[in-house]
């Protein structure tokens, strides 16, 4: 009987929620206000990690954004936003290898007091995020995908306060380097959750194909047997 009114009774969709939608303006003003203190920070430090997690700002800032426009929208509206936030993280995954390889080249170091500071400054505005989008964390594809962008934040500003002492301590720029690294891998995998929760909730399988398309070719390959096969 729970399952029949479950089914007859779906919780309401998250563009319902005043608290949720009140939770994404929050965290796109946090992220917005970052983006500036952490590029400028990263700029006058020649830090790549605080660089990265620059744009991670920006990009979460506009993911925010994109997640408050379709948040009253149908679930297939929100999964291709979703999918499109995926393919942005991987984007900025792919950015930030490409810069750290240019940094390992050039071979200058960072400043480490002002980058650790900044990044101490950035792991407390994550953290406060995350903690306001936690209970949100389970919803559909979009709602995860802001979830994943938080929780990878927090991660890659505690990386960058270890790169700044890493760096501090040995005068090298691979601690910086390599958090950059981590970064870009994060960055990677979150594309790859989003992106796949995405496109089996727009109706497509692992393999590329429509959910329907099978069933399709099975009605008109075998139409004599459609009776064997029926759930």
């Amino acid at each position: 009987m729970s399952a029949h009114c479950c089914a007859h009774n779906p919780a309401p969709p998250p563009g319902r929620d005043p608290r949720y939608r009140r939770v994404l303006w929050i965290a796109l003003l946090v992220n917005a206000a970052m983006f500036g203190v952490e590029f400028l920070g990263g700029m006058r430090t020649g830090s790549t990690s605080l660089l990265a997690d620059a744009l991670d700002f920006f990009g979460d800032a506009a993911n925010y954004g994109v997640s408050l426009l379709v948040l009253s929208m149908a679930l297939a509206w929100r999964s291709r936003a979703a999918l499109l936030k995926g393919l942005s993280m991987g984007a900025f995954g792919c950015f930030v290898l490409a810069r750290t390889a240019w940094s390992i080249a050039e071979g200058t170091p960072p400043e480490p007091a002002t980058m650790g500071a900044i990044g101490f400054l950035a792991l407390l505005a994550n953290l406060g995020v995350a903690a306001l989008l936690y209970a949100y964390r389970s919803g559909d594809a979009n709602m995860r995908s802001v979830w994943l962008c938080t929780r990878n934040d927090a991660i890659g500003n505690a990386a960058v306060m270890l790169a700044a002492a890493g760096v501090f301590g040995t005068g090298s720029g691979w601690p910086d380097w390599s958090v950059a690294i981590l970064m870009s891998l994060l960055a990677l995998s979150a594309a790859f959750t989003v992106g796949r929760s995405a496109l089996a909730e727009l109706g497509f399988r692992h393999d590329n194909k429509p959910k329907h398309a099978d069933s399709a070719s099975h009605e008109h390959s075998a139409p004599h047997s459609h009776a064997g096969h029926r759930h």
